[in-house]
């Protein structure tokens, strides 16, 4: 299916099967799980190293460019995208300087009666601190009045947010790529074992979740044999109008959705034909769970992760 190989984030790469393959789902689960709720509250500098430890731990799993460039180079483009916007929108807070004393302006208008207020000594600043970051005045005539401005506040601004979006999308897109869909269904199946004792049924939500990753690629079959079948009757779209092409496109959304509720009967009948009661006595068991070595250790290093959130991540 071209359509579903042609998307560049949420791919499940088969080969080759690198160390972050072979690492159980449920510590990988955890793993993520953490990695999404430690950038919350936390500095600007421990965001952008959970950025960088997400590259080296790509790098290190040794994933190929191709997969690699095409995964992360529409988040990067992305990211800055969004830090060029926020650096230079206004950050929020409109602050309108005033001189405590009049201007030279005013002070050569001053009555003969009055005595103008003394002016004080230009006073330098104690520190190098500037609020101001790049104040650049792009053009001064009327209709074109406008400048460039980059604060302290949309700096950090710029760089929580296209952090947390990095973040947010790439640590999932790597679990995705690493993590075959059954084991994602198994793994959240056995974390939630507990939750069997408030009568929730884990094993029906499992099958479901599971059936919904199946027909996932059912579905991008059928949309891109639509596409395909319009494309090849050379439609003259301009003859038709908006309407001629509003109603054409509703009939294929109309046999696409005939489409899919017949492979969802199709998948129902295969179902009851092997004899399939319920899934508490008709599993099937895609992978077995089990904890190795190696899964201890890098389960051992999530509470080093965490020490590090607690000493050097900070309150933003």
């Amino acid at each position: 299916m071209d359509l579903l190989r042609s998307l560049p984030i949420g791919l499940y790469l088969e080969q080759p099967v690198t160390w972050l393959h072979r690492v159980d789902a449920r510590v990988k689960l955890v793993w993520l799980l953490s990695i999404l709720l430690a950038p919350i509250l936390a500095s600007a500098p421990y965001r952008i190293a959970i950025v960088a430890f997400l590259v080296l731990l790509t790098i290190s799993a040794r994933i190929p460019l191709r997969v690699w460039r095409q995964q992360m180079g529409w988040l990067l483009l992305i990211g800055l995208l969004v830090t060029s916007l926020l650096l230079v929108m206004p950050d929020g807070i409109a602050v309108s300087q005033q001189p405590r004393l009049p201007t030279a302006q005013v002070l050569t208008e001053w009555p003969d009666d009055l005595v103008p207020p003394e002016t004080l000594p230009a006073v330098p600043t104690a520190t190098n601190y500037r609020y101001d970051i790049v104040d650049w005045q792009v053009a001064k005539l009327p209709p074109f009045d406008f400048a460039i401005q980059i604060t302290q506040r949309s700096r950090r601004i710029a760089i929580k947010v296209s952090t947390l979006l990095f973040t947010l999308l790439y640590s999932t897109t790597l679990f995705l790529l690493t993590t075959a869909p059954e084991e994602i269904t198994e793994s959240i199946e056995d974390l939630m074992q507990p939750l069997r004792w408030t009568k929730l049924p884990v094993t029906e939500i499992a099958l479901t979740l599971t059936l919904a990753l199946r027909f996932i690629p059912l579905v991008l079959e059928e949309v891109q044999n639509l596409v395909r079948s319009v494309r090849t009757r050379a439609i003259k779209w301009k003859k038709l109008g908006v309407r001629g092409a509003i109603q054409i496109w509703l009939m294929v959304a109309e046999r696409l959705l005939e489409n899919l509720l017949l492979r969802a009967a199709q998948i129902a009948s295969a179902m009851q034909v092997r004899g399939f009661t319920s899934p508490n006595t008709h599993r099937v068991v895609w992978h077995q769970l089990r904890l190795k070595w190696w899964d201890w250790i890098v389960l051992g290093s999530l509470g080093i992760f965490w020490w590090s959130r607690i000493v050097y991540g900070g309150v933003a």
